[in-house]
């Protein structure tokens, strides 16, 4: 037998090399195609997942009384001496605590801020018209007083009756009484319970008459919490209404909750 060449042993190892290759790039496309399979069924499952997901709102509302009245008044007096309308200004003073605490006010709630002094002014003009100076023509002295109650009622009452301290010669100017509610944080989360147990409702309906059950909660969202006036035609706000004209208030929430479809 004659010798074999080393060029044919070099020519077998070339060619082995080459089959080598040529197997592991068809072994690493193979494992892309699956892999690239894979991320595409689950891309879609997901996305069917979240078609299954069903979004439902619910309300809570409650009606209630104000339980804390705040009322706020003011009067002043005018003189051309400082000092005698500053006096005028506390006889008047004397005047409205006697009138409220004989009404029935305590004397803690009823609060005096303190005194604004203005001064007045006239222009002075030549002969032509024109403006040349100024002449002080007296001081303008006045004060706000406020109470601040639990008892609504007769607070409301005298807010109505006050117009009897200008028989008495008190330049007296009353604002309207703000009504409150102290125990609104209670009420909340009350009505946070009521619009979720809603919004559970709404859901499990829906998912019945779509056939299919109602699964885990996904996620939830509280909304604009409103406070309107009772039986009025309050328009409600993006931002969240907060009457506190009313003594009669209806308050109401939102809660948005997302359900997976079984």
């Amino acid at each position: 037998m004659k010798e074999i060449s080393p060029l044919f042993f070099a020519y077998i190892r070339i060619m082995k090399n080459i089959l080598n290759e040529r197997v592991f790039a068809s072994f690493a496309i193979g494992i892309c195609v699956i892999l690239s399979a894979y991320v595409f069924m689950k891309g879609y499952g997901n996305r069917n997942g979240k078609e299954n997901v069903i979004h439902v709102t619910g309300m809570g509302s409650r009606n209630f009384d104000s339980d804390l009245i705040v009322w706020r008044g003011s009067f002043s007096k005018t003189s051309i001496d400082l000092a005698a309308a500053s006096a005028a200004l506390e006889s008047d003073r004397n005047t409205i605590k006697n009138y409220l605490t004989g009404k029935g006010i305590q004397e803690n709630e009823i609060v005096f801020s303190a005194m604004e002094i203005n001064k007045n002014y006239d222009d002075v003009r030549n002969s032509d018209g024109d403006i040349v100076g100024s002449v002080l023509t007296g001081y303008s002295l006045s004060q706000m007083v406020a109470i601040e109650s639990s008892e609504v009622s007769k607070v409301e009452q005298i807010s109505r009756e006050v117009t009897e301290l200008i028989a008495s010669g008190v330049e007296f100017y009353s604002e309207s009484p703000e009504f409150y509610y102290t125990k609104l944080a209670e009420l909340k989360i009350e009505m946070v319970s009521e619009a979720t147990a809603d919004a559970r409702l709404r859901a499990e309906k829906i998912a019945q008459s779509s056939g299919g059950d109602l699964g885990n909660l996904q996620s939830a969202e509280m909304g604009i919490f409103q406070i309107v006036g009772q039986n009025s035609d309050e328009d409600y706000s993006w931002g969240g209404a907060f009457n506190t004209s009313s003594r009669r208030k209806t308050a109401s929430i939102t809660m948005q909750l997302n359900f997976q479809i079984d």
